[in-house]
């Protein structure tokens, strides 16, 4: 067995380190029989429903926010503003959560699924204290995503600029 195939494992067992090596194909055969089946033909078009369900949630949003007057940019970020609120409020109650377990990866709509993953990291750590718990492990999640966001804003508005002046 080649040391890159050997796929080493570790263990605690009263004071002693207990080793086992095993090769991809074992390691394979022992994944496949301690992992869950999983049932694609309903959990994909039940991902899909709940997804698709969400995102028309956020049409009808803005539908009744500009037939409320506001202009579309504003009816836009109103509901922005209110699925991401949805979503906090949903995780606060922890009904989000049981949502999330029969619908999968439908509740990963970008806006809802960012909330659910920033409030849920605050609700969790929040015993650990404000600054140190709910605010340092929410940006552990937040804090990529700003950064890629305004990184991504930034190289987009430098190369809209370069396309302008030439």
């Amino acid at each position: 067995m080649s040391s890159f195939a050997g796929i080493l494992f570790a263990a605690k067992l009263k004071k002693e380190v207990v080793i086992i090596r095993l090769t991809k194909q074992e390691y394979k055969e022992l994944y496949q029989k301690h992992s869950p089946a999983s049932p694609s033909l309903i959990n994909v078009p039940t991902a899909f429903l709940v997804g698709g369900g969400i995102c028309a949630l956020g049409q009808l949003l803005l539908t009744l926010y500009t037939r409320a007057g506001l202009e579309k940019t504003a009816a836009s970020a109103a509901v922005s503003c209110t699925l991401i609120a949805l979503g906090v409020i949903l995780t606060a109650v922890r009904v989000f959560e049981h949502i999330a377990k029969h619908a999968g990866a439908g509740t990963l709509v970008p806006i809802t699924g960012f909330a659910n993953a920033v409030a849920s990291t605050a609700i969790e750590f929040r015993d650990e204290g404000f600054v140190l718990g709910t605010a340092a492990k929410m940006f552990t999640i937040a804090g990529p995503v700003i950064v890629w966001g305004v990184s991504a804003s930034v190289i987009y508005g430098v190369i809209y600029w370069l396309t302008q002046i030439l």
